[in-house]
This record gives structure tokens, sequence and C-alpha cells, in this order.
């Protein structure tokens, strides 16, 4: 089956500046950092007991999410990847496509009681590339497509020249084992995570030309599919979308944070150039995770506003009987907390405001159905003209068909 994925690429290089598509991965890896608590907590049927998700329960999520079919991408420890790609095969009718992670640096060894995320960051790499091809040392030609060909590659520059020399000769390495052996990867690129490495003030531009000045020396067939980096705001994203519109940018989610933080930053960061979003945490900590992604769906190709999605979101949560982890006020709090992979930061309060209902003679004052912006009934499949419809139409559009879908 033809992969999401592989048709937004080629239409995205095909048109980079008028090209509207957009890439959501879902990063289902954290068990390659976290350990036991990577599975996340159970708050869909736990809540009391506060316990954490076996790792069956997480991968029984991983399923559920490709069936959804809405991320292009479901990235996997090596480990996940072997039982669920290469022996359950639940990627070969889906337009989903398989990665795994493919090195652990030691900055996300984040093992309880550790210092290591502390530590300046030393390349490492657990899983190898044949293993996630077809699940055993050496493969054959004809197996390197069994499992997936795609992996995600992550470097932290520290502003440190032999712990950087050390991380770029650890990528030339991994990149010359992968084109010799048809494996893509994808370049996650983190802030430093030595204190003081460089000036805050100049980390936008010094995590860009880090960027720009590696992969200068990579001829196209060793380059990445696309990168994972933090988004630093409009002027560093522009920046590096002005240098090189075909080196697709993505953007990663840092910490849970709020619903509005996740969804705010997918689309400020689509609004000035970014084409993929990796969401982890953000996912992985939602009440339902098949809501929380289809809005960001949704969102990511210009169907609601951020604003508009949380207010829905959480009328999907009341009509399934969940209770939110906070109330729609706290969950339209922006938070900062995206700048390195343990989170942290300060947090703001916006608007919350309530959605105004535009009175026609067929409403009687109360929200109208989609029906009314394109003559379509909201039980219908077909997605109606989001940009003709009020605030509170999308709402009630978006809680009818979760309503209809999950009872």
């Amino acid at each position: 089956m033809q992969k999401s994925l592989d048709s937004k690429l080629n239409r995205i290089h095909a048109d980079p500046h008028g090209c509207k598509d957009f890439i959501l991965a879902d990063a289902k890896d954290a068990d390659m950092a976290m350990g036991i608590s990577s599975p996340g907590r159970s708050p869909e049927a736990h809540a009391a007991e506060g316990r954490f998700r076996s790792l069956q329960e997480y991968r029984d999520l991983m399923e559920a999410i490709v069936r959804q079919g809405h991320v292009d991408i479901m990235l996997m420890s090596a480990h996940s990847n072997d039982v669920l790609n290469l022996q359950k095969r639940i990627f070969d009718n889906s337009q989903v496509t398989p990665a795994a992670r493919a090195n652990d640096t030691t900055d996300i060894h984040i093992v309880t009681g550790s210092k290591y995320p502390g530590a300046p960051s030393m390349p490492f790499r657990t899983a190898t590339l044949d293993h996630i091809q077809c699940g055993h040392m050496d493969c054959k030609p004809e197996e390197r497509k069994l499992g997936a060909d795609l992996g995600l590659y992550s470097i932290t520059f520290n502003n440190d020249t032999v712990l950087d020399r050390q991380a770029l000769e650890a990528y030339r390495e991994f990149r010359v084992e992968a084109e010799r052996k048809g494996f893509r990867h994808f370049l996650e690129i983190f802030d430093p995570n030595r204190p003081d490495a460089v000036d805050p003030a100049q980390l936008p531009r010094f995590i860009n030309d880090a960027i720009v000045r590696t992969l200068a020396g990579v001829a196209v067939k060793g380059r990445p599919v696309f990168l994972k980096m933090v988004y630093h705001g409009p002027k560093a994203m522009e920046e590096l979308v002005a240098y090189d519109p075909h080196l697709v940018i993505g953007i990663l989610g840092g910490g849970a944070g709020t619903t509005y933080d996740a969804f705010k930053l997918l689309a400020e960061a689509k609004k000035y150039g970014a084409r993929v979003a990796l969401f982890g945490r953000k996912i992985n900590n939602a009440e339902n995770q098949l809501a929380f992604i289809t809005f960001l769906r949704f969102i990511a190709d210009g169907q609601i506003t951020p604003e508009e999605a949380v207010k829905a979101y959480h009328g999907v949560l009341q009509n399934l009987g969940v209770k939110p982890q906070r109330s729609l006020a706290d969950d339209m709090k922006l938070q900062t907390n995206v700048m390195s992979y343990g989170g942290g930061g300060s947090a703001v309060s916006l608007p919350v405001g309530k959605p105004e209902a535009k009175k026609t003679p067929a409403s009687n004052g109360k929200p109208a159905a989609a029906s009314s912006a394109n003559g379509k009934s909201p039980a219908s499949d077909a997605l109606p003209d989001f940009s003709k419809m009020s605030t509170s139409q999308k709402v009630e559009w978006q809680r009818q068909r979760w309503n209809r879908i999950l009872g």
C-alpha cells in the first residue's frame, strides 16, 4: 500500500512553496529513554490507581493509532518494531509508515536516580539496522524491506569541539551503513544539554547553523528525509526554510504540557514553515489518544484552529464520560516547556471565552449544525467546509462526530 509519508514528501519537493501537506508522527519510542514509566500513566481506565501502563498496553495503543490512520509515521523502539511490524504485520495494509529509533545518545537515558540527562551527550547505538529491517543479523537483500526502512537518528550539539566531533563522526558512520543497506533516516537535533553551552540569545542561530554545516557535506543519497528539532520561534523557522525549502523541517513536542500547548505549537510551527510534527509525550499523556490525534490532524490540515480544537476536545471527553486532567480554563494555558527533552518552563494564561452561537431561523439561537454550512448532515463522514463555519458550529460538528464514532 502507498504510504502517506512518501506521497506527501513527493508533493512537498515538487512544490515546496505551495504544497500544504503536513506530516504527523506519533513517537512511541520512549522505552529507549525512560524505562518503566515510558508507556505513561493510564488515564483512560486507571486514573484513581495512578499506575503506569504495561508494555503490552503501550503497544495496544500503537496498534489502535495505526488502525485509525491519522498519523503518517509510527516511531517505535527496535523491540516494538520487531513485535508489531515484523511479527504481527500491522503495517502491511496501512498508509502509516513504521519507523524505529536508530540510536540512543546518553542524554536520553532517563533512568530513575541517574545523572545521565544532565551530563554532556555522548553518541551511542543500541539497535542495529539489520534487526530493524529484518529482525536478525546479516539480512539478505530481499529481507531488508520486511521491517522498517526508516529510522530516527539524533544528535545533541554541545558547543564542545571534542564531543561534537565524536557525535559527527558517529553520524557519518551511521549514514554510510544506512546508505549501503537501503535505510532512510530523519535527523533529530536536540538543544545542548550541557548548562551554559550557548548564549540563549544565540541558540536558535547556533542550531540552524549546526544543521546547515552538518548537512553541507552530505550528498543527496545520504541526507535525512526530514528534520526533527525544537521550535525556536518564527524567525528561526523562517530563516531555515528560506535557506533551503527542500530541507523538510519537523518540530518535536517536548514535555506533555497542556492540550493548548500541543495544538498551538503545531499551528504556529506550520504557519512559519514546518512540515512535520513528532509528538510523543503530548499524545501519550492525553486523556484519549485517538481523539487527541484526530484534532492534531484537523489542525495540521487547516480545518480547525487550536483554540476551537481544545474546546471540541473537551466536548469529546465529556461525551465519553472521561474526566479531563484539567479544567477547560487550565487547559487553555500556553506553556513554554518544549525547549529540552526534560521539559520545564513557565506558563501564561490565555482567555478562554465562550463560543458565540450564530442565530438563524433554523437554529432559534442554538449552535447551528454542520449542515447549515455545507448542506450535509453531521452524521455524514464527508468533511464540511470548515472555513464557512462558526466556532460553535465546528465544536458541535466535532462533538457529534465523536459521539457517533465512539458511542
